[in-house]
């Protein structure tokens, strides 16, 4: 069973920088997707990135193109999310998400990904 968990969240001004990060343990697909999502209150869940640990194209929702970067390690089933010159509207609830692409994970679909963390926080201050 894989598991993810995240770290990074937390409160910062508009304009200013976060970097998440998430560490997956138990993976067994040599093809793993892992990207993040971001909730806000009173709104649906919402794409903002992902990669393909093993090497292949990153995609990012319009929102957050230019201003945001995700990496991965994949020695270190790891993928980060940089976030930079944050806006109120960024803050949210960050999930990521992780799956087979064999499957049809690496989309910007949440119920195409099997796996998710718990959840850090992003607060953007004006």
């Amino acid at each position: 069973q894989v598991q993810l968990v995240e770290s990074g969240g937390g409160l910062v001004q508009a304009g200013g920088s976060l970097r998440l990060s998430c560490a997956a343990s138990g993976r067994t697909y040599s093809a793993f997707a892992m990207g993040w999502f971001r909730q806000a209150p009173g709104k649906d869940r919402a794409f903002v990135a992902v990669t393909v640990l093993s090497g292949g194209p990153t995609f990012y929702a319009d929102s957050v193109k230019g201003r945001f970067t995700i990496s991965g390690d994949n020695a270190k089933n790891t993928v980060y999310l940089q976030m930079s010159s944050l806006k109120p509207e960024d803050t949210a609830v960050y999930y990521c998400a992780a799956g087979n692409v064999a499957t049809g994970s690496g989309t910007n679909r949440a119920s195409d990904y099997d796996y998710w963390g718990q959840g850090t926080q992003v607060t953007v201050s004006s």
